[in-house]
């Protein structure tokens, strides 16, 4: 254990996080790279704000670079993994964070919406696992975290499309680190519950009140808690650790 102190945890790793021009994506790039990794990110539509996080990053003295990237068409997935060796030399982490949500009731939900949030949601952590798995299998050595949710793991009405693409990435990531463990590729979940964003400041704050104190901790959580998980996952601390969900939600599922 004393080989960790004083050390950036992720000196020299190259990590792929998809989704993260804002949000808890931004905050896991912005720690990955305090800890020495070099990033390169994925957005949509967020071009301004990609520019802004890639100096930001850059400044840190590690490299980063922004990709317009989605990782729910599969060929899109697989020019990115191409792109990062080219211009980084290596995979060693990726981060599948990229969500939507579209709730609704069951009785109301549109078979577009329900399709729209599987593909996002679940069907992107297959593309990019496929993408990066040539390299990682190469190299001998991966970690691959895949962001969940506690709706996944419990449910939660009007959300049946969501917590079905959440538990699906449960399931999956259990495969994958079945299948690649013999590899040195270990394959982790992550389960945030409230995490509150820009997204959330958006809403009304009695609502966002009663959720805080329904929390065993009495506080919604970071962008930094969940990031100092992936930091935890994708550092050489966690070598022993594959096929597991973690929790990170105040003690929601206690």
């Amino acid at each position: 254990m004393a080989k960790f102190i004083n050390m950036k945890l992720l000196e020299g790793k190259t990590a792929i996080i998809t989704g993260a021009s804002r949000g808890i994506g931004k905050g896991i790039a912005q720690v990955f790279a305090q800890q020495g990794a070099n990033v390169a990110f994925t957005y949509s539509s967020s071009v301004e704000a990609a520019n802004k996080l890639e100096n930001e990053l850059n400044a840190l003295g590690i490299k980063a670079k922004g990709y317009k990237s989605n990782a729910a068409n599969f060929n899109e997935a697989q020019e990115l993994a191409e792109a990062v060796v080219a211009e980084f030399g290596s995979i060693d982490i990726l981060i599948n964070n990229a969500g939507i949500t579209k709730d609704n009731l069951l009785m109301r939900i549109s078979e577009e919406d329900f399709d729209q949030v599987i593909e996002v949601n679940l069907k992107s952590v297959f593309n990019m696992t496929k993408a990066v798995q040539r390299t990682m299998l190469k190299q001998r050595k991966g970690s691959i975290i895949n962001m969940s949710s506690v709706v996944g793991v419990k449910g939660n009405a009007g959300q049946t499309n969501y917590a079905a693409s959440k538990a699906g990435i449960i399931g999956f990531s259990k495969s994958v680190a079945l299948e690649l463990g013999s590899r040195n590729i270990r394959s982790n979940v992550i389960a945030p519950g409230f995490i509150e964003t820009e997204m959330t400041a958006k809403l009304d704050e009695n609502t966002v009140k009663g959720w805080r104190d329904a929390i065993p901790l009495k506080r919604g959580g970071t962008p930094d808690d969940i990031a100092n998980v992936c930091v935890f996952l994708a550092s050489d601390m966690s070598d022993y650790i594959t096929g597991q969900t973690i929790n990170v939600d105040g003690g929601m599922l206690t």
